[in-house]
């Protein structure tokens, strides 16, 4: 009676109206679910500012929404830019021998750690180690990324680790690198003596 009255039908029927007519004006299709294409947002837009430090999936949909508040619930907008990163053509595959290479650098943000205690918050650095073959990862924080830190780290993951690789390959950071460069890269000559102590 209710979907009756929302149609405007009452009784007694009007003539001609037939069952798949009646039934139809009762129980209309659902409106399409699928992308509408003026809602979605420029997914490659999306995808360079997920490169920025501290942004993501979440952050970008909520900007979204604030500019198309008709737009997509954020389980669509995940779902919808990953079917759209998944077409993207891969530019490198590097394959690793097992135990061969140990990639190591801190990580972009640092974390907060609360002393239980006073409730003081220190930021501390995050060295992240992982093992090319195998993605064996050593992850740790310590207070600085100084020469100090950056070697006790090491020294700590290689014991994590149970040995050490043939090659350690870190970032451009300045614990590690006097001088960088795309190919030469000069190290830190106390960090080069270690590791090259270590793998030797």
């Amino acid at each position: 009676m209710q979907r009756a009255q929302v149609v405007g039908l009452s009784w007694p029927l009007p003539d001609g109206l037939d069952a798949a007519t009646l039934e139809q004006r009762l129980f209309p299709p659902s409106p399409a679910t699928g992308p509408v294409p003026h809602l979605a947002p420029d997914w490659s837009t999306v995808h360079h500012e997920l490169k920025r430090k501290g942004v993501t999936l979440f952050l970008l949909w909520q900007e979204y929404k604030a500019t198309t508040p008709e737009g997509f619930q954020y389980s669509w907008f995940c779902q919808a830019y990953r079917a759209w990163a998944s077409k993207l053509s891969l530019v490198m595959r590097q394959s690793h021998r097992a135990g061969e290479k140990l990639f190591v650098d801190y990580a972009g943000q640092s974390i907060p750690i609360v002393n239980g205690q006073t409730g003081e918050v220190q930021e501390a650095a995050l060295l992240i180690a992982v093992l090319g073959a195998s993605s064996s990862t050593s992850v740790e924080a310590t207070w600085t990324q100084s020469l100090p830190d950056w070697i006790a780290s090491h020294v700590r993951t290689f014991a994590a680790l149970g040995g050490v690789p043939d090659i350690v390959v870190p970032d451009n950071l300045k614990a590690a690198v006097t001088r960088a460069h795309r190919y030469e890269p000069e190290l830190n000559r106390t960090y080069a003596d270690y590791v090259t102590l270590k793998v030797m």
